[in-house]
């Protein structure tokens, strides 16, 4: 098959962009964020989730800048490339895959606990003949049924992604609409810093996972029609939608009766069998549950289009992971085989196949908010190289065109820099473990890189 039908299909316009960006992110309103309760407190978790939206608003629109300007799959991987050189390029790019094909499982898990909601089944019931649990089993059937729609058809999974955002974002409303009228401003100050304003910087990590993933919008421009007009209007008006159902998210949850509430299934800390505390992965049928009860109409309303919300992310986010690997594929970072489109569908269905594999082993583990983490270290990594590779591109191609220029240049990119580069040094201080994890992976596939690959491929973006 050769270079010139690698090409992937062009068929989506700015309602279906900002149907793929409101839905990269919307589960991180459903579950997650509330994971940094516990760490920050409601203020220390503000405090970040200030600075973290900050960060988003004026990385977004610097973005817009290079995916119109660039529009190909690779998204980070290839302004990168452009900007900064092979080496960046490479970095940004394994940076791009570690945050998409890491945050899928996570919302995976978070499927299952809505799900164990649903089916009220004991979560760590091995199931017959099976031998794992239940929630995992929920999760790998998602899996297989949103990789296989991937492959079927980046219009079809794009249309439906439009509908069950649309879905999820009107059942937020929902939410709000009835856990507001029970809002007291003392569940926000109640215990509002249990760990003093360090857990602020320990909070950080589930700040980013209410954004997590938006820039996956760039990894369709190539598939985008008029990608110079219409990614502005799908990024624009999602991160618009994203900071609005933040807010209103955060306060309606935590107000109804303070934070502990939706962190810990009891409404206390309690420690499990294996040592760790117990906390919920559906914190808003939680709060709700304060208000109207687990047995009427509204509440079971929020589990069924809440799990829609989920899905959305999940089914999102695993068709950016495509695009992303596939990317890096069709270069010849690695095996050129998922660099390969589907003959028939024209689609990344070999990348969409690696990724969904390396994303069930890490579900397997069971730590969700350790993969949360992971996820943002390569969301973080690939931030601050992006802006990097931004202000490179404007030295050094101040010729290239620009169909859209992001406002108050150099202020927006450069905020963005400074709040990322801040975030991953915190992330890693609170995170050493981890941290050694995700940049042992980078190092490792640098080397690998580096010693079989770099002085064998010639790429141009």
């Amino acid at each position: 098959m050769n270079q010139p039908e690698q090409k992937l299909d062009r068929s989506l316009g700015p309602l279906m962009l900002w149907g793929l960006g409101v839905g990269y992110v919307i589960s991180g309103m459903y579950f997650g964020w509330n994971l940094g309760l516990a760490e920050g407190g409601t203020l220390g978790l503000a405090i970040a989730t200030f600075f973290i939206i900050i960060m988003y608003v004026t990385f977004t629109f610097s973005y817009t800048e290079l995916a119109c300007a660039i529009p190909k799959a690779g998204g980070a991987f290839d302004y990168g490339t452009r900007g900064l050189g092979k080496d960046w390029g490479f970095f940004a790019g394994m940076a791009q895959n570690i945050e998409f094909i890491f945050a899928p499982p996570a919302i995976a898990a978070a499927i299952g606990a809505y799900f164990n909601l649903f089916v009220p089944l004991d979560p760590v019931m091995d199931l017959p003949g099976l031998g794992v649990t239940t929630i995992p089993v929920t999760a790998i059937f998602a899996y297989l049924i949103f990789t296989g729609l991937n492959i079927r058809g980046v219009k079809a999974a794009a249309a439906f992604e439009l509908v069950i955002t649309i879905l999820a974002v009107v059942e937020l409303l929902i939410f709000a609409g009835a856990t507001l009228p029970s809002f007291e401003m003392a569940n926000l100050k109640h215990n509002a810093l249990p760990n003093g304003f360090e857990g602020a910087f320990a909070a950080i990590p589930f700040a980013i996972w209410f954004f997590l993933a938006i820039e996956g919008v760039a990894n369709v421009a190539e598939e985008a029609i008029n990608p110079q007009r219409n990614i502005l209007i799908g990024f624009g008006s999602a991160i618009l939608t994203l900071v609005v159902l933040c807010l209103l998210t955060f306060a309606s949850s935590v107000g109804v009766a303070g934070w502990e509430a939706i962190v810990y299934p009891t409404g206390e800390a309690v420690i499990g069998a294996d040592g760790n505390v117990i906390t919920s992965d559906s914190p808003l049928p939680l709060a709700l549950a304060k208000v109207v009860g687990e047995s009427g109409w509204l509440y079971h309303l929020l589990l069924t289009i809440g799990l829609l919300g989920l899905i959305a992310s999940f089914h999102g986010i695993i068709l950016a992971a495509g695009r992303a690997t596939f990317e890096f594929g069709r270069v010849g970072y690695i095996p050129k085989a998922l660099g390969k489109v589907h003959p028939k569908f024209k689609t990344p269905a070999n990348a969409l196949i690696i990724n969904t594999v390396i994303g069930l082993i890490a579900l397997l583990t069971g730590k969700t908010g350790d993969i949360i983490t992971i996820a943002c270290f390569g969301a973080l990594t690939l931030y601050i190289i992006s802006m990097i590779a931004f202000f490179a591109l404007r030295k050094k191609e101040p010729e290239m065109e620009r169909p859209f220029k992001v406002p108050l240049y150099p202020v927006f990119p450069a905020a963005a820099l400074i709040i990322a580069t801040i975030a991953l040094l915190a992330m890693t201080w609170y995170n050493l473990t981890l941290a050694g994890i995700y940049f042992l992976i980078l190092v490792l596939a640098y080397l690998w890189f580096y010693f079989t690959v770099r002085n064998k491929t010639d790429i141009s973006v």
